[in-house]
């Protein structure tokens, strides 16, 4: 397996589960990721939070830890990376309106590169334009945006464990899709995943 360079965007209150986990998965499969945040330098950290699906109207918010970020913004290329990850929470409500991260989604989008997003993250998919004609899925309170941005909305499953691959673009509602999600994500890197 190729190594590849995969860029996670981040923000502060990032989904806990959804920037770790997928972070340490793909490196231990052998990928180089950078994780980086607008107005941040490599060594700075993002606080995250947990959200919890606990049987109320929408899902609990939590303290989570401090991701470390070995990246920095202002020094990234969309050509120095081969994928991007977008993962959820509430940093993607206000990562949308940062001219640069629009910049830089529509740049992987156009090179056809693998990209990743999950939960909330399609929020700044919407903002940069990129979901007309494409079926994405993501967070259900999200869903009404991916509409009217011109999207077809996937539908979360009861447990939330899906995912969706439409061309370069994976989604999933929420990190319980992470299995369904990696696996989908991985065959796009040409990463070999077995069966």
């Amino acid at each position: 397996m190729a190594t590849k360079r995969i860029l996670f965007l981040v923000g502060d209150f990032v989904e806990d589960y959804e920037v770790m986990v997928p972070f340490q998965m793909l490196t231990m499969v052998g990928h180089q990721c950078v994780a980086v945040c607008p107005g941040k330098k490599a060594g700075d950290y993002v606080v995250t939070a947990v959200h919890d699906f606990e049987g109320h109207q929408t899902y609990s918010e939590k303290p989570g830890h401090r991701f470390a970020l070995n990246g920095t913004f202002d020094e990234i290329k969309s050509t120095d990376f081969d994928a991007l990850v977008i993962p959820g929470g509430r940093a993607p409500e206000y990562l949308r309106l940062n001219e640069q991260v629009i910049a830089l989604v529509q740049e992987f989008h156009e090179a056809g590169k693998p990209l990743a997003a999950i939960c909330h993250g399609p929020q700044i998919l919407v903002a940069a334009g990129i979901l007309s004609g494409m079926s994405c899925s993501c967070y259900p309170a999200v869903g009404p945006e991916v509409v009217q941005a011109g999207g077809t909305y996937v539908d979360a499953a009861p447990n939330f464990d899906n995912a969706h691959t439409d061309g370069n673009l994976v989604t999933a509602p929420a990190w319980p899709a992470h299995p369904a999600w990696m696996r989908q994500f991985l065959q796009l890197l040409g990463s070999k995943v077995e069966p």
